[in-house]
């Protein structure tokens, strides 16, 4: 028995997966432009906080070619990046969409109940909305990891002339480990989300498709944890008023 609801709008759905493309590419091409000189200290220094100072990144995880190939699509990929955020960002604050991932009183314990929930110790699925605590404060991460990337990467490629930027990160070697690392932590999450998607709820895909959800089928009503897709008896989540927005 199906209970379709309209879950995602296609202003969603399209930035989510130029998103998909653009970090990708933009992942790749840093590398490669990283490459050029794989170390974040100065020439005949170490870098206390990368145990791989000096060594460079596998050639197969890199895209562009050579540097400045790379830079080329690291630069069209930013400005892609850029206006899409702003589309999504825009779209999320006019539609109300934000209120899906802002954080609020209570999450911390909910999260805590899902983890419970993952490790078996809690029986029953905790109650949730459009996204459980642990979804939220992940989506609501990521814009934030974005604007951090989005300034160290300003600051890097231009410290003299964005010096005052350059400055909110201490320095230029700062601004270029930063900017690595906050990109590396938005990368682990989309690997946990990814992973989360097809070990718990693989139905969603279509949401991020055609942009309609079976809530029959959602990890509530199964009381699904990764891997594991029991439905429970008579389990059956009820429709949101949250979820059922065009």
């Amino acid at each position: 028995m199906s209970d379709l609801v309209k879950r995602n709008h296609w202003v969603i759905r399209v930035t989510h997966w130029v998103n998909v493309v653009a970090i990708v590419i933009m992942t790749g091409s840093g590398l490669r432009i990283f490459n050029a000189y794989p170390s974040f200290g100065r020439p005949g220094e170490t870098f206390p906080l990368n145990p791989w100072e000096g060594q460079a990144i596998p050639a197969w995880l890199t895209f562009g070619g050579w540097l400045g190939g790379a830079r080329h699509w690291h630069f069209a990929m930013m400005w892609l990046l850029l206006a899409n955020a702003f589309v999504y960002l825009g779209f999320l604050f006019l539609h109300g969409e934000w209120r899906h991932i802002a954080p609020r009183r209570g999450d911390a314990r909910d999260a805590l109940e899902m983890i419970k929930f993952y490790l078996f110790v809690r029986r029953d699925h905790p109650h949730q909305g459009k996204h459980n605590a642990l979804q939220k404060s992940a989506y609501f991460a990521m814009p934030v990891l974005g604007l951090i990337i989005v300034l160290s990467g300003l600051a890097i490629w231009k410290p003299i002339t964005l010096g005052f930027i350059t400055a909110l990160f201490v320095n230029y070697k700062w601004a270029r480990f930063i900017h690595f690392a906050s990109m590396a932590v938005l990368l682990l999450l989309a690997v946990v989300h990814v992973f989360m998607v097809f070990a718990v709820d693989p139905y969603s895909l279509r949401s991020m498709v055609t942009g309609w959800y079976d809530r029959a089928r959602s990890p509530e009503a199964r009381n699904a944890r990764p891997f594991y897709h029991l439905f429970g008896p008579g389990k059956q989540a009820p429709v949101r008023r949250e979820d059922s927005q065009p």
